[in-house]
């Protein structure tokens, strides 16, 4: 597993929407349905965002992004989002 404390982690700009649809609190089916794709490339993508990140489940996950404010949860860390890039940290 890698240490994200000092490893660079580069998201796509798709998994980045995956990550804010799971912050949101939306199931897999649900980001399939918001997104219009299907349920296995979200699994996909969600599965390749927790090895990235090296996270171990979706709270682990949601806490990782906020922390490097990849993610925006009803106006918080939202600041961060526009004042530096959002791929890499």
């Amino acid at each position: 597993m890698q240490d994200t404390r000092e490893t660079v982690v580069v998201l796509s700009d798709r998994e980045l929407q995956v990550l804010q649809l799971v912050a949101n609190g939306l199931k897999n089916e649900e980001i399939a349905q918001e997104l219009e794709i299907s349920k296995r490339t979200v699994d996909n993508h969600v599965t390749n965002i927790l090895e990235k990140t090296g996270t171990k489940n979706r709270v682990a996950l949601v806490s990782w992004a906020l922390k490097w404010g990849k993610i925006c949860i009803n106006e918080f860390n939202c600041c961060s989002l526009h004042d530096g890039p959002t791929a890499s940290r």
